[in-house]
């Protein structure tokens, strides 16, 4: 279901035909771009240290892999432009870093020792907070099945195409 607060972006509005006839403002039209993907080594820098940098080297892949996963899509299905660069960039660091956090889950577990005794992995809280950002990501994208239920298609001008013609 569509979240009848927000209103629908000027793409969907153009694309799903405009049937309440308001007028699309000239300026919220995102010319449409092929995005070059991010240099993740720029993001995830290399570090001296081999854990961090093993570490960073997963999430420069994890990345690249979400990167090369939603891109062809959205540049397809939600009409994104360069402005959308750093949205699409940042789920993709989410991504990454939600990979991160579970791997230390996975090898450290849920509950840790620490100085003060057994307390919950940090990498729990992490992953939660990654979790809430990448949703909000997902929806603003258009990318999980309740966001793409609230676009349609528009109807076909062509009346000649019918099946039943």
């Amino acid at each position: 279901m569509a979240d009848r607060y927000r209103p629908r972006s000027a793409v969907q509005r153009a694309r799903e035909g405009n049937a309440s006839k308001a007028a699309i403002k000239e300026g919220v039209i995102v010319p449409r771009a092929i995005l070059a993907e991010p240099n993740w080594s720029e993001v995830f820098t290399p570090s001296p240290d081999l854990t961090v940098e093993l570490a960073n080297a997963r999430c420069r892949e994890v990345a690249s892999e979400e990167w090369r996963r939603i891109v062809p899509i959205l540049e397809v299905a939600a009409g994104i432009g360069e402005v959308d660069h750093t949205t699409v960039k940042d789920l993709c660091v989410c991504v990454a870093r939600i990979d991160q956090a579970e791997r230390d889950l996975s090898e450290r577990g849920l509950i840790v020792t620490a100085e003060r005794g057994t307390v919950k992995n940090g990498a729990a809280t992490i992953a939660g907070q990654y979790r809430t950002q990448l949703a909000r990501y997902i929806r603003e994208l258009g990318l999980s099945p309740s966001a793409r239920s609230g676009i349609t298609l528009p109807e076909s001008e062509n009346d000649d195409s019918e099946i039943w013609d």
